[in-house]
């Protein structure tokens, strides 16, 4: 054991003995009593300590799990010994485009005999579009009809009809990498295989076999190609990772230790047998999948999470889209542990149990939130008590345990949450999670499934309306703040700057949140990631080899070495050739923007929108599209802290900033003086391919230069070895743009080029 883990170990016992004193300190001594300072303060401080509690249960829990995380090698097996495996696509009512992406993708697993991965559109719609979009992918389709138990019937449907010793199951949105097979199936082979004495996998000898050791299920993280709503709406997609990273690669490997993974159910590879063993997924629960995977756990299958990203899906891109799909997460959690009566069932052994009461007490930290933001208003505005003690109690046993389980957190919790950024997510959630969760608590269900939307329009309704909680505590806070400033200079208490530390971290947390609901409109249809491929440019006979820097559905960006015209009007397309490892797709489009990325390089960027492709390179192109981790971050950046993420939020969306028309061809300044055909000087100030930019330094008057258009010629013929023949479309202020009425015959000649090539180096 390294230092660094011995020291975090240390820190960690003494953080617990601390959070033990702190906690019966709290219990027996801070209490506000309601004979001396009324009821409201003695239920508020109550409330105040329940909260506390359940936080350092959850604490606790959390870095038990992430400080004893692992995950099991995978090992190598023969290729005779991959088994057959259904791929099966869920939908519900997701649209055809959506669904050929990921089918198309499950198409192009790769396996060592492909004849043994059989794909199936599960439909429970039975809508004939569908259909013909299996038969033209070569996969099986199950068409359900009146299916009345939600995703669970669909599936259920399909296990079934399929016979796969493994199963794998995606949602319609989740494109599995190429790779997912191949980095998940062995692992159901740990129970027969070991390594020998040279570190090879071997097979078990029957003797060493455990007949009882079987996988269940292997979960790999749910990522994700576009920004969530948290990166988005907060301006933040450059320095926070997805929201749901941290309980994937991180919560979800932690609970390994004591087999408690979540079966999240999509991404995710399982066992027939398992599955049949506890009666085929869940039904008469919304969230199906995670009772579903904890009941096979409960009859001893090993399951296990990855951290390896292999397949990735749509975030939601509607705040209410948002809510309803953590308020179907919520309750359904809460039911399903209710159900299975996680606390009496035999089946479940106590870490398992205590690993899965701690999922549903995350449930409740939204209520928690609401607590921690109301308790100090109660307090600097209402005079109100809930923690009766002095500064020296303070100092000695709060900040001392504040300060270890602070430190203790922000180690184990890595590089992909803190605990500010927590915050701020439970903030924005909880006005419209408390309600639910508790309706849920008592009995009144949600029955219906919803299928989170994840339909794109560039222009978002406005949920600014839903930050009404948000603001009216934010004023409170605020309020609270000067009241408490106040009474530091007035009466010179201490303690008072720890309530000042309190709010002013509500207040930045509730901030947040009004941005959050504020949001932003959207610019794309489809989202862009970041290549480096190689892709031959065709048009008019010529051919141009240039480096694709960005890609999606609709459209790319390459960079070439020069300026060059390519076609922008509409039906007017060049073709680009793309290759990527074994794919190449045959794509034809027009550029929508150019623009100059490096003068001195002569670097040019093109942005092209996709207008036409046939059905075979659509196959391919979409898996140079998908087949590829996102290129969002992994980790926070430094760049995520208070100061930075409120000016970065002010900054855009007070500075608006002015939308530019992007320009479809390259211009090239040039500043270059000739003679017309009939005597007239000339400054040539820059050039597009289509038009010319001029200015005549000796012709024009002072009134003339004031725009007069019926004093300049309306033709010129410039350049006469070449002849660039010209016509007057817009004049103004010494500066007149001309059309170059031929230059389609122009740039079909050696001089054109050569004439570029001098105006761009010089």
């Amino acid at each position: 054991m390294n230092i660094k883990k011995r020291l975090l170990n240390l820190t960690s016992v003494i953080g617990a003995i601390l959070l033990i004193v702190y906690i019966l300190w709290r219990a027996f001594f801070t209490i506000p009593m309601p004979g001396t300072y009324g009821w409201i303060a003695f239920i508020a401080g109550v409330a105040l300590l329940v909260s506390e509690a359940l936080s350092i249960f959850e604490a606790v829990m959390s870095y038990i799990d992430l400080n004893l995380e692992f995950q099991p090698e995978m090992p190598v097996i023969d290729d005779d010994m991959y088994p057959e495996v259904d791929v099966m696509i869920a939908t519900h009512n997701e649209d055809v485009d959506l669904l050929f992406t990921t089918a198309n993708a499950c198409r192009m697993l790769k396996y060592p005999d492909k004849s043994k991965v059989h794909v199936w559109i599960c439909d429970d719609n039975n809508r004939p579009e569908m259909k013909a979009l299996a038969d033209s992918l070569k996969v099986g389709y199950m068409g359900l009809s009146g299916n009345k138990l939600a995703k669970a019937g669909n599936l259920n449907n399909a296990i079934q009809k399929t016979h796969a010793p493994l199963i794998a199951t995606f949602d319609a949105d989740m494109i599995p990498n190429s790779e997912f097979l191949m980095e998940t199936v062995p692992y159901f082979f740990l129970p027969v295989m070991k390594k020998d004495e040279n570190g090879k996998w071997i097979r078990k000898s029957e003797e060493e076999i455990d007949k009882k050791e079987k996988i269940g299920f292997i979960q790999t993280p749910q990522s994700f190609y576009n920004s969530d709503l948290f990166q988005y709406n907060l301006y933040s997609s450059g320095n926070i990772p997805n929201e749901q990273d941290y309980f994937f690669r991180q919560v979800n490997i932690g609970k390994n230790r004591n087999n408690s993974p979540i079966y999240a159910g999509s991404n995710t590879v399982i066992s027939r047998e398992a599955l049949e063993s506890v009666g085929g997924i869940a039904t008469g629960t919304i969230t199906e999948d995670f009772e579903t995977g904890l009941l096979i756990e409960g009859n001893g299958y090993r399951c296990y999470a990855l951290d390896k990203l292999l397949a990735k899906g749509l975030s939601p891109i509607s705040i209410p889209a948002l809510m309803k799909q953590r308020e179907r997460w919520a309750r359904g959690c809460v039911f399903s542990l209710r159900r299975v009566r996680i606390m009496l069932n035999p089946k479940f052994n106590f870490s398992l149990k205590l690993s899965y009461i701690a999922c549903g007490l995350y449930w409740m930290s939204f209520a928690r939130r609401m607590v921690y933001i109301i308790s100090p208003l109660l307090f600097s505005i209402f005079r109100i008590p809930v923690v009766i003690c002095t500064l020296k109690e303070l100092l000695f046993i709060w900040l001392p345990s504040y300060a270890v389980y602070s430190y203790t957190l922000k180690k184990i919790s890595g590089e992909i949450r803190n605990t500010r950024w927590s915050n701020t997510v439970d903030t924005i959630l909880f006005p419209y999670l408390i309600i639910p969760i508790f309706k849920e608590l008592i009995g009144i269900r949600k029955k219906e499934f919803s299928v989170t939307n994840k339909s794109r329009s560039k222009i978002e309704k406005s949920c600014t309306y839903m930050a009404a909680p948000h603001i009216v505590l934010l004023v409170f806070s605020v309020i609270g703040l000067f009241m408490s400033c106040l009474d530091l200079i007035q009466y010179h208490s201490m303690g008072t700057l720890i309530v000042i530390y309190w709010i002013f971290q509500n207040a930045f947390n509730l901030l947040m949140a009004v941005f959050f609901m504020t949001g932003r409109n959207n610019v794309r249809m489809s989202e862009r990631l970041t290549v480096n491929l190689p892709v031959d440019i065709k048009f008019d006979g010529r051919s141009y080899k240039g480096t694709v820097v960005d890609i999606s559905e609709g459209g790319l960006a390459f960079i070439l070495n020069e300026a060059v015209y390519f076609p922008h009007n509409k039906g007017d397309m060049a073709t680009f050739v793309i290759t990527d490892r074994n794919y190449k797709a045959e794509v034809k489009g027009r550029t929508v923007a150019v623009k100059e990325v490096n003068r001195e390089k002569s670097c040019w960027k093109y942005c092209v929108i996709v207008e036409e492709m046939d059905f075979e390179n659509k196959e391919q192109y979409n898996q140079i599209v998908y087949d590829r981790e996102h290129t969002l971050p992994k980790k926070l950046s430094a760049r995520s802290n208070y100061v930075g993420d409120i000016m970065r939020n002010l900054d855009e969306r007070i500075n608006t900033k002015k939308v530019i028309q992007p320009r479809a061809t390259a211009r090239i300044n040039v500043n270059e003086l000739t003679t017309s055909s009939n005597g007239l000087n000339i400054i040539i100030k820059d050039f597009n391919f289509e038009y010319m930019r001029l200015e005549f330094p000796t012709l024009l008057t002072d009134k003339q230069k004031k725009g007069k258009r019926e004093d300049l010629p309306e033709s010129l013929t410039i350049f006469p070895n070449e002849a660039y023949e010209m016509k007057l479309v817009q004049s103004g202020f010494n500066q007149y743009i001309y059309r170059i009425d031929n230059f389609k015959e122009l740039e079909r000649t050696n001089s054109w080029q050569v004439k570029i090539d001098q105006w761009e180096n010089q």
